[in-house]
């Protein structure tokens, strides 16, 4: 984090350009571009002035502290260059340079530290940026072309990469962008750092991000609480997705929990709009800077084509919309509008007999608006203005706009095709807060990711549990001692007996058959997998025989009461991400961890709310809840153990490398539930 404040550097009225003569031309050309009324100065050690531009050999010639800086020189004097701004008093700089960190030599992380120890207080972005562009006051320090306006109100886009950075801005899809600043390694202004700034600026609706890492995650999630609490939401697109998380996984719970689930996690509990693509990043800022984020998916399109409403519910299958039925007065309002040959539904295709009856047109929007629903809206594909007479399109559209003034539902024209709605009908739109979508399918993503954070226990301030760096061997707890030290905590366990092969039968006997055997070692992390476990012994020459073969695994045997009446069977672990720190992994458990890929991760805190919400993101939800005559199974029972779970892990927090109970089996309801396996590996100090 910067010491200073960004004030001088991100609407800077003197600006120093620094080095790189056709870079440092660009961003002069930028400034001239964008309509910078400040100062500039040029620094170089060997160009020659001319009766336009004066050249400064160095930083100390300068005739006062620049306000920002964009460097561009070679890396290996950037340092002397930092020093020399620090000395001059400045605001900070952009550092175009690269050769930094990014190179992964000691070279490059040696040229980072006399970088940072040499701007001393110094905020600045990069190195290996392309710089930053602000609309709003008009400064350009970017060595490329700059396509924008100036505007009273936009977004702010946030990116590790210079060429997505540009992608953003070349839109063509009326996004209004207020700043884009390119961060590159984030030395020392991180994402987090910007957003911190940006939302006291009172022009800022909503923040874009690309992300290729995250250089502080505390800081970080602290930063998009504070955001959505400002009514300033985050949408973001993070590359990979597809990398394989480096890792020794020993358990289900390391193997389910990779980072990306894990970055997953946060943007669903943070209330963070998480998209795949750059298009419906745009699109889904044009709904969040048009009023914030959506109160729910309960959402209505309307229009007049068939076809174009059995594409919407096509396209939407995969997504979490709600298509919520009309309601019954609503209904019978919108039959008096269109008449008796139009079937009401949702998608709504109202066909075109009141096209060009601009009063009924005008009830059927009205009556939509008041339906109650989080957002409607008009899909409609218009021929391009200047080639055809866009007349007949142009009335509708604004008949629309005029029905959604005043009401709480969210409004917004949908386009199939991102050329089919003309930018002038943009315009009408944004002027009157209706969102214009240019393209379905991410039209329909934008609306479901713009209700990020209203499902039961999302959009919580998400608060970490990093443990501190501990180096150290890692020890494996046997079963039983496992199950003891989550027993202590309040998880249920079920009866059972430490015991020599010899002893197995008499154990058995007293639990009560039937029972469960197996073999116990701190070396059997998967016992099902080599044979170690005996399921529904039932007398006690059952249990000689499996004692017999399970000596040969080990000379200690777990004799323990067979759970004969589960429900389902639920995983309940916690891993230890590098970034986030403990995060609780849930999913279907038992053989069906691997058959279903069933899981869910959740990030602190561990309330029973938000536990028992994750639990209903399962498929094995189904199950809980009673499916096909079988009986519901006790939740209340399982939020309470797995709320013992985390209660353990939190006291071991600087100790707990990983903890798997696979399976809790819950029993039917007001009968409980018992964790029947146990893995916990902890980290012992050298």
């Amino acid at each position: 984090m910067a010491a200073q404040p960004l004030a001088r550097l991100l609407a800077p009225r003197t600006v120093a350009l620094i080095g790189g003569g056709a870079w440092t031309d660009a961003v002069a050309a930028s400034g001239r571009t964008i309509g910078y009324t400040g100062e500039t100065w040029r620094v170089h050690p060997t160009r020659e002035s001319d009766a336009t531009t004066r050249y400064y050999r160095s930083v100390d010639e300068l005739p006062g502290a620049p306000d920002a800086s964009f460097i561009a020189a070679p890396s290996s004097e950037v340092p002397a260059i930092a020093a020399a701004l620090a000395r001059r008093g400045a605001g900070g700089f952009v550092c175009f340079a690269a050769g930094f960190d990014e190179t992964a030599t000691d070279q490059g992380r040696a040229l980072t530290r006399a970088l940072t120890e040499a701007a001393g207080p110094l905020p600045f972005t990069g190195p290996n940026c392309y710089g930053l562009v602000n609309f709003f006051d008009r400064v350009a320090l970017w060595p490329d072309q700059v396509v924008g306006a100036p505007l009273k109100r936009g977004v702010a886009i946030l990116t590790q990469s210079g060429t997505i950075a540009l992608t953003l801005m070349f839109n063509e899809r009326s996004l209004p962008i207020g700043y884009v600043i390119s961060v590159g390694n984030q030395t020392r202004l991180a994402v987090e750092d910007l957003i911190e700034t940006l939302i006291d600026d009172e022009r800022v609706t909503a923040f874009g991000l690309y992300l290729e890492g995250i250089k502080d995650a505390g800081r970080f999630a602290h930063a998009v609480a504070r955001a959505r609490a400002a009514g300033k939401p985050v949408a973001l697109v993070k590359a990979g997705r597809t990398a394989a998380a480096v890792q020794a996984a020993a358990t289900h719970t390391g193997a389910l929990a990779g980072a990306d689930a894990v970055f997953d996690a946060f943007c669903r509990d943070a209330g963070v709009a998480r998209c795949e693509t750059l298009a419906t990043l745009v699109e889904t800022l044009k709904v969040l800077h048009c009023g914030g984020p959506l109160r729910g998916r309960r959402v209505m399109v309307v229009g007049a084509s068939g076809g174009d409403m059995a594409m919407t519910s096509d396209v939407s299958r995969n997504l979490a919309l709600e298509f919520t039925p009309v309601p019954a007065a609503t209904r019978d309002a919108l039959q008096a509008v269109v008449g008796q040959r139009v079937t009401i539904a949702n998608p709504f295709d109202f066909h075109t007999y009141i096209w060009f009856d601009q009063p009924k047109l005008r009830a059927l929007f009205t009556t939509l608006f008041r339906a109650d629903y989080d957002a409607v809206a008009f899909m409609l594909d218009c021929p391009p203005a200047g080639k055809a007479d866009t007349s007949a399109y142009d009335m509708p559209i604004d008949e629309f706009i005029r029905a959604s003034q005043g009401s709480p539902t969210r409004a917004a024209m949908l386009a199939s095709l991102p050329e089919t709605l003309n930018e002038a009908a943009r315009r009408r739109c944004l002027a009157g807060g209706v969102v214009p979508f240019q393209g379905q399918r991410e039209a329909l993503e934008a609306l479901d990711l713009a209700a990020a954070g209203s499902a039961p226990g999302a959009a919580y301030p998400v608060e970490l549990l990093r443990p501190r760096p501990v180096s150290g061997t890692i020890r494996t707890l046997a079963e039983d001692e496992g199950k003891a030290a989550l027993a202590a905590f309040g998880l249920p366990v079920p009866r059972a007996r430490l015991v020599a092969p010899a002893e197995a039968a008499a154990a058995a006997t007293a639990i009560g058959f039937p029972v469960v055997m197996k073999a116990v070692s701190a070396h059997l992390a998967h016992k099902s997998d080599v044979g170690g476990v005996v399921l529904n012994i039932r007398s006690a020459a059952a249990a000689t025989e499996a004692a017999q073969r399970l000596s040969a695994l080990s000379a200690t045997l777990l004799v323990e009461e067979m759970v004969a009446d589960g429900v389902v069977e639920v995983l309940v672990g916690i891993t230890v991400d590098p970034q986030f720190g403990q995060v609780l992994v849930l999913g279907s458990g038992g053989v069906m961890t691997e058959l279903w890929h069933d899981s869910t991760s959740l990030l602190p805190p561990f309330t029973p709310v938000r536990i028992e919400a994750a639990l209903g993101r399962l498929v094995a939800a189904r199950l809980l809840v009673g499916y096909r005559g079988k009986p519901a199974g006790d939740v209340p029972a399982l939020v309470e153990a797995i709320g013992s779970v985390t209660r353990y892990a939190h006291a071991r927090i600087d100790s707990l490398a990983e903890l798997d109970v696979n399976p809790i089996i819950v029993r039917p309801r007001g009968k409980g539930v018992v964790a029947v396996d146990a893995l916990i590996r902890l980290v012992e100090d050298r």
